[in-house]
């Protein structure tokens, strides 16, 4: 194979029609607060996840909270993968669940909305929803400090961002009629 030579810049063409599928929107939402400990987890590991190259359509949001707003997002995308802690596991563990809409899904006064329930309301306005994954570290201290985790959440990010590419390089899910997503 020989090197190619640099050239002047082609024109652009409109894309030829193409077998190979569409990149699916992504969306990628880290929330927690950044105040309390290893709460922060979820807006940090956006954020590094956002500072690194990513595959077309992926989209990283780092929040505070989730709020109302952002079902309009939710329902322009095909898929979104929330980042969050918990205070659920041992600290430092990894999870990944799938979600699904669930409008008894009760809101908490730490994150506003809970995703579930911004889900429901996308269903419920645009008759759609993303697959949704939520990827949660358990966090061991939620005291007051400032965008400081502990060490085993800081270790924990590395393992929290291959989850979440893992994820995103997932094929769709088939269109057949057994393809119902279990929340």
């Amino acid at each position: 194979m020989r090197p190619h030579a640099p050239s002047a810049p082609m024109p652009r063409r409109a894309a030829e029609p193409s077998s190979a599928a569409p990149a699916l929107r992504t969306l990628v939402i880290g929330y927690g607060s950044p105040i309390r400990g290893d709460d922060a987890i979820g807006p940090l590991a956006a954020e590094a996840l956002a500072a690194t190259p990513l595959p077309e359509g992926v989209r990283v949001e780092a929040r505070h909270v989730l709020t109302a707003e952002l079902v309009e997002d939710l329902a322009a995308v095909d898929r979104v993968v929330f980042l969050d802690a918990t205070v659920e596991g041992t600290p430092g563990e990894v999870r990944v669940r799938d979600l699904a809409a669930d409008a008894r899904a009760v809101s908490t006064m730490a994150h506003f909305h809970d995703p579930r329930e911004l889900l429901a309301w996308c269903e419920t306005l645009y008759g759609r929803a993303p697959q949704a994954w939520l990827v949660s570290v358990a966090g061991q201290s939620f005291d007051y400090a400032s965008y400081r985790l502990t060490p085993c959440a800081e270790a924990a990010v590395a393992a929290m961002l291959a989850e979440v590419r893992r994820l995103i390089a997932t094929p769709p899910p088939s269109a057949g009629p057994d393809s119902g997503r279990i929340g």
